[in-house]
């Protein structure tokens, strides 16, 4: 699937293609760190497919628990988080920045033991729809 997207300003852009199955959720505490979140969402970019179209981002680089790096992107004007890119140079898109995100939905999930338990079924939390 053909996908584009941008951080919150607009001045980073890109487009890759990725595959639908490939978006998973990512409950560690490295990943709850890094997008201020209970979690992160991922769409995996299909190999040589990724383009940045528009801007430059700014780079973080996490060594991680097996000692490889892995370089977060994102943008240095808003800090929108953008995407991740491992060692091996497989490259995660963050979900809530691609502009198709709502054909997306994750396939499986990793962490759980991270995981924050009253993040795991919201099913039954209040709603306040536009708000």
């Amino acid at each position: 699937m053909r996908v584009t997207g941008a951080c919150q300003c607009g001045a980073i852009r890109y487009e890759a293609e990725v595959d639908p199955q490939a978006v998973g959720i990512c409950h560690c505490t490295d990943c709850q760190r890094l997008t201020g979140s209970a979690y992160r969402v991922t769409a995996l970019a299909i190999s040589n497919s990724f383009q940045i179209t528009a801007g430059v981002p700014r780079r973080y680089r996490k060594i991680g628990d097996s000692g490889q790096p892995s370089d977060q992107f994102f943008c240095g004007d808003c800090g929108s988080p953008l995407w991740r890119e491992s060692a091996d140079g497989e490259i995660g898109i963050r979900l809530g920045t691609i502009d198709q995100r709502r054909e997306l939905k994750p396939h499986h999930q990793s962490w759980l033991g991270s995981a924050l338990p009253s993040f795991l079924d919201i099913r039954d939390l209040e709603r306040h729809e536009g708000s």
